[in-house]
């Protein structure tokens, strides 16, 4: 069965311990919401460092920039 949470009179949800748990979420992580048809998804937003080195080796060759927009 899914876990379930509810809204509270101040717009709080708390996400249950099962799924941080299973997530590794801790206290102070920031999430991002991001609207699905008549949901939403939760994804939390990664630290700059963790970021450093996504693109390593990239080919920026043939790449599109707003100017060849029609």
């Amino acid at each position: 069965m899914a876990e379930t949470a509810t809204l509270s009179t101040k717009f709080q949800i708390s996400i249950p311990k099962a799924i941080r748990a299973a997530q590794h979420w801790e206290a102070g992580l920031t999430f991002a919401f991001i609207p699905k048809g008549t949901g939403v998804m939760l994804v939390p937003v990664p630290e700059r460092e963790a970021l450093r080195g996504l693109a390593k080796g990239a080919n920026a060759t043939d790449y599109r920039d707003r100017s060849d927009r029609l």
